[in-house]
This record gives structure tokens, C-alpha cells and sequence, in this order.
């Protein structure tokens, strides 16, 4: 675990960390060393290990900042976007992925970053693992809140638009398809829609129809 919380960071060790996050992104984890890092921060290397302990907790801080700072991203897209519940509210997360996304030139930082240390003991992976899952209870919990599956089946229908988001980012890079995303939107809405019509209707509609 990195020694120091990044809102708890020296000047120095800010700079660190960009120059680590910008550099450990564009260019992967194993490929960049602790020279170029404090190079590229204007620091020492003896500075970087006195801030952090290790190059993987600072990997481990990179990751967790990124997650923070997504998570904040959809939350506020979807406050901004799609307020209330309903199916917009699921959708708007594959909008506000696709706009995150522009931005990001190597897609998925967590899977690139697991491609590299998934298997090892690396600190990063429970990082890694808890922005996947934060994703997947995301979408269960706006499906179920919009009413469009039942609690029972709430978490099959997040795995569900999961997978979509996650397979839309590997298409839209690796498989180089800039359409990728508005497909994945278009899958989830028609997933969306099935899953309404299998939930049936709830008690109030059953009392009516006792009338």
C-alpha cells in the first residue's frame, strides 16, 4: 500500500504520481521505470520510494485514483444527464462511458493494468477487481431502481450490461470500431426491455385486475 493517501501528497509527490499515472497509461506498467518517473516529476528516485515505498504502490495509488475520479464521472454525468430512474438513467452510464472514453486513447486502464499483473500479488488487483464489480452493482442498482428487473434477477441484468460495457470498450480499440459503444447502448436497451417484459406485471397491476 502506498505510504501517504494522495490528498495527503507533498507537491513532489503529486507530481510523481502524474507523471507516473500520464506515463503508466500511454505506455504501460512494466515498460516505464522509476528513473523515468521521477525524470519526468523533476524529482529523485529516492523521493519517489520515500513517498510511496515501491513502484507498485504507486501503480496500486495510480489505479485507485483513476477509479475515483470515474466514479465521480458517471455519478455526476447521470445527475446532470439522467436524474431520475428509468431506463435513460441505465443507458447515460454507456453515454458518459463513451465521452470518458474519447479521452482515453488505450481504453480500459484496469484491464490493460490486469493484463500485466493479473496472477502476481500485485496491490493493484484488488483495485483492479473493486472497479469491476463497482460497475456491475452500478448497473444492478439502476435496473432494479427503474424498475426494469425484479431484485431477484437485479444482479444478472447488471453482470448483463456489464459485459456489454466492458466488450465495447475492447471493440472500440482493439477491434478499432468507433461504433462499438453506441452498439453496446442499443444491446442494453434492447436487454432493458426484455427483462421489463419478463419481470410481468407487479402486485398493484394484480390487484387491479382482481376488480
Amino acid at each position: 500500500m502506498p505510504r501517504t493517501p494522495s490528498a495527503q501528497l507533498t507537491p513532489a509527490g503529486m507530481r510523481l504520481l502524474d507523471a507516473a499515472s500520464d506515463m503508466f497509461y500511454r505506455h504501460g506498467i512494466r515498460a516505464v521505470g522509476v528513473d523515468a518517473i521521477a525524470e519526468a516529476a523533476g524529482t529523485t528516485k529516492k523521493t519517489l520510494y520515500d513517498r510511496f515505498g515501491s513502484k507498485d504502490a504507486l501503480v496500486a495509488l495510480y489505479l485507485r485514483r483513476r477509479f475515483e475520479r470515474w466514479q465521480a464521472f458517471v455519478l455526476a454525468y447521470l445527475e446532470e444527464h439522467a436524474p431520475q430512474p428509468g431506463p435513460e438513467r441505465v443507458l447515460a452510464v454507456y453515454d458518459a462511458l463513451a465521452q470518458w472514453h474519447g479521452e482515453a486513447v488505450r481504453g480500459c486502464a484496469f484491464v490493460n493494468a490486469f493484463a500485466e499483473v493479473g496472477g502476481s500479488q500485485h496491490p493493484g488487483i484488488e483495485v483492479i477487481r473493486a472497479e469491476k464489480s463497482w460497475v456491475r452493482r452500478l448497473y444492478a442498482r439502476l435496473a432494479a431502481e427503474a424498475g426494469l428487473a425484479p431484485a431477484e434477477r437485479a444482479d444478472e441484468v447488471g453482470v448483463r450490461l456489464a459485459l456489454l460495457h466492458e466488450g465495447s470498450m475492447i471493440m472500440s480499440t482493439v477491434g478499432d470500431d468507433d461504433r462499438a459503444m453506441a452498439h453496446a447502448r442499443a444491446a442494453a436497451a434492447d436487454l432493458l426491455e426484455a427483462a421489463l417484459v419478463r419481470s410481468g406485471p407487479g402486485p398493484e397491476a394484480d390487484a387491479d385486475d382482481g376488480r
